[in-house]
């Protein structure tokens, strides 16, 4: 009997290969690469128009409410521009998927117009970091700054008192306000004479002292009686008033002094504020166009890959 015919087992082919990438990196570099460097090119066109608006004359050149929306209104348009040209530049470069159904396809291009608009933003904020810090970053550091400026106001003010005290025998003037309530503090009136005649030097010692008491008054919140009468006779010997009229003539230019320190402690606090206010509405406007900047990037590359498509 002969044996049966040996036959060689079927050689099953293995027809799945692992498929390729579904992100075409060069494409989505591409497109960011582009994205920034539109950005780049409109941010300093955007300045040069700016500075060209504006002019530090009164009455000149638009306002500030003008140039803060032409401003935001620019951003915007240049990052939706910016970011259209990198997603249909990052879709239709890309290569073309061979057996892949419509939603898949879809799904694709959006992801990568979002990745190209990722990094388009991320290498414009590298090359930016500087410039959208200080402009975040102003208002916090005026608000810090008004919480000690506001403390050391009255100090500060009295240090240049005294500064223009010290050199009252110098030819160079002091230019700070509170010297200005000291000397007026010792200014005669018409014809009446000082009952005492005092140096140059006295009267630069009487002026640092007046300062220091001011100085102490400001701090407590109060001119205490003691101190009014005794600068009352500081007065009455340099000016010849009358001691009543020379401690009503003290009590008004503490008076004085109090609001002209509360007018520039105001002043500080609205500053603050507004850089407060102007830091806020800038993070919010730049979240709002960046967050459309992806949305246009998303949209664009969805367009620009059924061109490549077609």
């Amino acid at each position: 009997m002969s044996s049966p015919a040996y036959s060689a087992p079927d050689l099953v082919v293995d027809s799945v290969r692992p498929s390729a990438s579904a992100v075409s990196w060069g494409a989505i570099f591409a497109g960011a690469a582009a994205a920034a460097a539109l950005s780049l090119i409109l941010l300093l066109l955007g300045v040069g128009l700016g500075l060209s608006s504006v002019s530090p004359w009164a009455y000149d050149g638009v306002s500030a409410t003008t140039f803060g929306v032409s401003s935001i209104l620019w951003v915007t348009f240049m990052s939706l521009a910016a970011s259209a040209v990198g997603g249909y530049l990052a879709g239709r470069l890309r290569t073309k998927w061979v057996s892949v159904n419509t939603d898949e396809v879809y799904f694709r291009d959006t992801a990568h117009g979002f990745l190209a608009w990722a990094a388009a933003t991320l290498l414009t904020a590298a090359l930016l970091t500087s410039a959208i810090g200080s402009m975040i970053g102003a208002g916090a550091k005026a608000t810090a700054a008004v919480a000690g400026g506001v403390a050391t106001t009255a100090a500060a003010g009295a240090a240049g008192a005294a500064t223009g005290a010290t050199q009252a025998t110098d030819a160079k003037p002091s230019l700070d306000p509170s010297a200005y309530f000291v000397d007026s503090l010792f200014r005669r009136d018409g014809a009446a004479a000082p009952t005492t005649t005092t140096s140059p030097q006295e009267n630069a010692a009487s002026a640092s002292e007046t300062t220091r008491i001011f100085a102490n008054a400001i701090r407590t919140g109060s001119l205490p009686q003691d101190d009014q009468r005794y600068l009352g006779q500081l007065v009455a010997q340099r000016t010849g008033l009358a001691p009543a009229d020379a401690e009503k003539r003290v009590a008004d230019t503490f008076a004085r002094l109090q609001t002209k320190l509360r007018e520039a402690e105001a002043t500080a606090k609205e500053a603050a504020d507004k850089a407060r206010k102007a830091s806020a509405y800038t993070a919010l406007w730049l979240f709002i166009s960046l967050l459309a900047g992806a949305f246009v990037a998303s949209l664009s590359a969805t367009f620009g890959g059924r061109r490549r498509d077609d």
